[in-house]
């Protein structure tokens, strides 16, 4: 667990990540991160919450079918 600061910005506030969790992210000055509300809490990561789930879709479906996959690769 890391506790973040909160740091005025504009009409807003700011979090400061540090380095190891930009690493654990792999993004870096100028990338993008993206806060999810699920029912457990928040989610904060650097891919777009919409691409990852087709991600998982696909890999599940992989995952489902290897076995025909493989057949007709071969």
């Amino acid at each position: 667990m890391h506790a973040l600061k909160l740091i005025p910005l504009g009409d807003g506030y700011g979090v400061v990540l540090p380095r190891e969790v930009l690493a654990k992210l792999r993004c870096g000055s100028g990338g993008t991160v993206y806060l999810t509300e699920t029912a457990d809490g928040l989610i904060l990561s650097s891919n777009h919450p919409v691409i990852q789930e087709q991600v998982d879709a696909g890999r599940a479906f992989i995952e489902d079918y290897k076995e025909a996959l493989r057949a007709l690769s071969g």
